[in-house]
């Protein structure tokens, strides 16, 4: 059943909201964002958001009656050679163009322009700054992260508890003294072992983020900051509800439907 009265815009009609908002200027010189499969020209009353375009998810957007699925995550990230039914990544795209689905990735000129004040405001940091200046003015610098001050000091190990409340997750894996008082707290949702430096520089006590490996969590306790892996998923997926209420709100005549939320692995 189809949603908003049948109300269809253009594919590229859509992109051009995305971008007054998230322009991919914005994004990172290693990353690939934009249009990646499908006819710009496309007229589509539905939208499917999720974070990637796994196969279940592109058999979901299909079963939903999508017209349009937008990921935070690209598919094509590296260039390929060839599409064809003998790659797992190209397999995906056929099925994007066989089912007449265009497909749409926001990656890191969201982060910088969208999942780093999201994520801020979730962990309700105060007195906050850029963590890592990618683009902006000197004025008004942007970037990925952000670092700025609890609303109380608290433990590493109370920290771990709000962290988890607020991002709600069944768990996170932490490197550092549990009874060290923390009260500058950085976060950069994804994988932030490049978040490291810029947290240990500004002077924050403790990171949230995501794939931190063995010797990424020990060095940087070695440097006076303490870590808290949320996981990749875990501090992204906040991506998934803030899309849908900006276009709901930027374009109403849309129909759009988030994917549930489904942690891509379980800790027993």
């Amino acid at each position: 059943m189809r949603g908003k009265g049948w109300n269809f815009m253009q594919c590229k009609e859509i992109i051009q909201v995305i971008e007054a908002a998230y322009p991919k200027s914005a994004a990172l010189d290693f990353d690939n964002v934009g249009l990646q499969a499908g006819r710009s020209t496309k007229e589509v009353n539905r939208v499917y958001l999720a974070l990637d375009a796994t196969d279940r998810v592109i058999e979901a957007a299909k079963e939903a009656g999508a017209d349009m699925l937008v990921t935070h995550h690209p598919l094509i990230f590296s260039p390929l050679k060839s599409i064809t039914d003998e790659d797992f990544i190209s397999r995906r795209i056929l099925k994007l163009i066989q089912y007449d689905i265009p497909y749409y990735a926001m990656h890191t000129n969201y982060d910088v322009l969208g999942m780093a004040e999201l994520a801020k405001d979730i962990l309700k940091l105060e007195d906050t700054e850029v963590l890592d200046i990618t683009s902006g003015t000197e004025d008004k610098p942007e970037g990925i992260g952000r670092l700025g001050k609890l609303q109380k000091p608290m433990t590493l190990k109370e920290c771990c508890l709000y962290v988890k409340h607020h991002l709600n997750l069944g768990s996170v894996k932490v490197f550092g003294d549990m009874e060290k008082e923390v009260s500058r707290l950085a976060v950069s949702p994804g994988s932030g072992k490049s978040a490291v430096r810029p947290a240990v520089e500004k002077g924050a006590d403790v990171l949230v983020t995501g794939d931190i490996g063995h010797h990424d969590g020990l060095d940087a306790v070695e440097q006076g900051l303490a870590v808290i892996d949320a996981g990749h998923y875990g501090t992204e997926y906040i991506f998934l509800d803030d899309m849908k209420h900006f276009l709901e709100r930027k374009l109403p005549c849309l129909d759009v439907i988030a994917a549930p939320v489904i942690h891509p692995f379980q800790v027993i």
